[in-house]
């Protein structure tokens, strides 16, 4: 923890906009900001949080590590997401393992002072209810579409979702994130190799576009239409 940052309390969407000037101070008082390389770990499974941790740059998968080593992601954060939080107010240990896709820093909040915050402020409690009510309903959405889609309609969702989470770039195509095929594949629980053959067939059908590493998002309406068919 080598530099302090104030990012993840006076952002516009920050749930500590309920708190007061004073209170986001002594808040500032109680936080650090840790940076990571892509692809160090942020925290592993089987540890326990001792703050909240807020990512005020980069990109981070949350994934969990089944049979044979083999990745599932969870989930995938962006700037001002928290991370790990569900562990912190369950008093338990983390059930997954964070990495950073890119260089990254976090913002991580003394656990002490944000429950002290919580039991004086019922807004801010409220507003903490209702980022895990949404985590929740992503976490419920994606298990029906890893049960119930084919591998077309998976994939499909997870480009989707990774044009909705990171965005696209200045030419309005291009996604926003490089992510390894395998990260692909993990994250609509598919191999490696189904995962590059029906991205492939989504180019011959003029859905996307590869140049390297990178994806084009051609045809997002039948990507959807994909996505909805399963």
């Amino acid at each position: 923890m080598n530099s302090k940052c104030n990012n993840c309390i006076d952002n516009k969407d920050s749930i500590f906009n309920v708190l007061t000037i004073k209170e986001k101070k002594i808040l500032k008082e109680n936080l650090a900001c840790v940076h990571y390389k892509k692809g160090e770990n942020i925290f592993k499974e089987g540890f326990k949080p001792s703050g909240l941790i807020s990512l005020s740059k980069g990109k981070v998968k949350i994934f969990k590590e089944g049979i044979g080593g083999r990745e599932q992601i969870i989930r995938l954060a962006k700037c001002n997401d928290f991370i790990g939080f569900r562990a912190l107010f369950a008093n338990d240990y983390y059930s997954a393992s964070a990495v950073a896709i890119e260089n990254s820093s976090i913002c991580v909040i003394d656990k002490k002072e944000l429950l002290r915050f919580i039991r004086q402020n019922s807004d801010l409690a409220l507003e903490i209810i209702k980022r895990l009510a949404m985590d929740l309903g992503g976490s419920e959405k994606k298990i029906i579409s890893l049960t119930q889609k084919h591998l077309r309609g998976r994939l499909a969702e997870s480009l989707i979702l990774l044009v909705d989470t990171y965005g696209l770039k200045s030419d309005k195509q291009t996604m926003n994130v490089r992510l390894a095929r395998e990260d692909l594949a993990n994250m609509s629980n598919m191999t490696a190799s189904n995962a590059i053959k029906t991205l492939y067939s989504f180019a011959e059908d003029k859905v996307v576009e590869l140049e390297g590493k990178a994806i084009k998002i051609i045809n997002r309406k039948e990507l959807e239409k994909i996505s909805e068919l399963g």
